[in-house]
């Protein structure tokens, strides 16, 4: 087929434009019908009357208007009263060389918003359909562009399907307060190990780590919160540890940030000798547990005060596996390589936390499977945490201002989406620590604890 050199006519384009977007024609359509056959008092009344009925479920019932009426009409607002619409769009398309000229009309052809949401008040995700030719990675290197012409903090790309792709459009800074510290439930029963709350996601939801079978490397400059990722999920699991359901074996070089982990550990260690032994015992616990399985024909254990959750936690690996000692540092490697391949089967999970997160640091990186990004120093660090082109999609950890107000701010990469997920976790101060500390020794039975 040949193409033309003329364009599609005006009514038709419109007529397209009318059955894309109906709402836009059946609600004036509906207030002018109403004036004509009710009159304009009657419909005057009615539109009070339904604004009326906004008004106050929006001042009786905050909760459920958030959640269901306040999208809807955030994204209605956005999408016809903002950068989204008509000449605007149009002209951001072409401020950022996603709009190209038809080779034979001239015509610029300009990706067309299929659908808004506007699930908080601080991100969009719009939705686009791309021009034929066009890739997500395409849009994917433009995002620093769009973030500037959309006046925007932040954009986000993500593939949802051919020629579909997704922008998340931080409009604004999502976390304005610090987040309290989780509750500590009294009974072990209610801890969903699948489903560990330790903050908020940038939509106002529970940031919601798996623990159970899973690894979790945390990477951040120093003063970017990693002790809150720590000690949220300690608050947490609170009841289970002081149950015996979870058993804490902690290696702490720095002597700072777990000390007080101590007298709730089952193994804690400082020294970098003590701390080869620790998790020496632990590669061996974990055999233990291989055998025991292997001799009942499980694949997969099941928790219990007999059979526990061992969680290794390692703050600063640097100083285990990248400086020091090479005796020390043969001996973590090893071991940590066997706990991140062989132990989500039988209950061995580790946390490990760092500040340079770089191959020659940190070796076993990639076999950690929830990877977590605080701020950062360097752009090549969010790609080295967070996996290939991570920072391309939207997470710019490495430009989280270095101030005490964004501790625990950071990006996470969702299990069903390659686009980063700006998060926080939990503030827990010395007081909170210390609550948490009583609440397991307090409720604790003996022989439960190992020092080094």
């Amino acid at each position: 087929m040949r193409y033309s050199n003329r364009k599609t006519g005006v009514e038709w384009r419109a007529l397209l434009w009318t059955a894309r977007h109906p709402g836009m024609v059946v609600v004036p359509g509906a207030l002018g019908t109403s004036t004509v056959m009710l009159g304009i008092s009657t419909t005057g009344a009615l539109t009070g009357g339904a604004l009326t009925a906004l008004g106050s479920w929006y001042r009786a019932h905050p909760d459920s208007f958030d959640y269901f009426a306040a999208p809807v009409l955030r994204a209605w607002r956005r999408r016809w009263f903002s950068r989204y619409t008509g000449k605007w769009w149009k002209d951001t398309m072409l401020a950022v060389d996603l709009a190209p000229a038809h080779r034979k009309t001239g015509e610029h052809q300009v990706p067309r918003i299929t659908k808004l949401r506007s699930a908080a008040s601080s991100v969009d995700t719009v939705y686009v359909r791309m021009i034929p030719g066009q890739t997500a990675k395409l849009w994917e290197s433009k995002t620093e562009e769009l973030a500037v012409a959309l006046n925007a903090e932040r954009v986000g790309i993500e593939q949802i399907r051919p020629q579909i792709v997704a922008l998340v459009v931080q409009r604004r800074e999502s976390f304005g307060e610090v987040i309290e510290a989780p509750a500590m439930s009294w009974d072990a029963e209610t801890v969903d190990l699948m489903n560990v709350v330790i903050g908020e996601d940038e939509y106002g939801n529970d940031w919601r780590v798996p623990v159970i079978g899973q690894h979790i490397f945390g990477a951040g400059a120093t003063g970017s919160g990693k002790g809150s990722l720590v000690w949220s999920l300690l608050r947490v699991l609170a009841p289970l540890i002081r149950d015996g359901l979870v058993r804490l074996w902690v290696l702490d070089p720095k002597r700072m940030e777990l000390v007080k982990t101590e007298e709730i550990a089952y193994r804690y260690a400082a020294e970098p000798e003590d701390c080869v032994e620790v998790v020496e015992e632990f590669v061996a616990d974990l055999e233990r547990v291989q055998r025991t399985l292997a001799e009942q024909g499980k694949r997969k254990f099941s928790i219990s005060r007999e059979t526990p959750l061992n969680l290794l936690i390692i703050d600063e690996m640097g100083a285990l596996l990248g400086f020091g000692e090479m005796t020390v540092i043969r001996a973590m490697r090893k071991a940590l390589s066997y706990v991140g391949t062989q132990g989500r089967a039988t209950g061995h999970s580790m946390c490990g936390f760092v500040q340079e997160p770089s191959k020659d640091v940190v070796p076993v990186r990639d076999l950690f499977t929830v990877r977590i990004c605080l701020r950062v120093t360097s752009a090549a660090h969010v790609d080295m945490t967070l996996g290939e082109n991570a920072r391309l999609r939207g997470a710019l950890a490495d430009e989280i201002p270095n101030d005490v107000g964004t501790a625990g701010i950071g990006y996470v990469v969702q299990e069903k989406s390659r686009v980063p997920l700006r998060v926080r976790a939990s503030y827990v101060d010395d007081s909170e620590i210390q609550e948490l500390i009583e609440f397991v020794t307090s409720g604790r039975t003996g022989g439960l604890k190992v020092v080094a």
